[in-house]
């Protein structure tokens, strides 16, 4: 993340489009789907609630030890 002067910004669009580099601006940036929002508020839900296991646990449960 940069945060240039407006002039700067000129510079640094001008470099990125010149070497072809995409960018996309913050002013620019889609909006996340409403179901992913909504997932990642129910996730967060989740571990305040204390639902929730560690990638230890996890790979104990679901994956099988050599």
């Amino acid at each position: 993340m940069i945060q240039p002067t407006e002039e700067q910004e000129k510079v640094v669009i001008a470099f990125l489009n010149a070497l072809e580099i995409p960018f996309v601006r913050d002013d620019e940036a889609e909006k996340l789907p409403d179901h992913v929002i909504k997932g990642i508020q129910k996730g967060i839900e989740e571990i305040e609630a204390g639902r929730y296991i560690t990638m230890d646990e996890f790979k104990k449960k679901f994956f099988i030890s050599k």
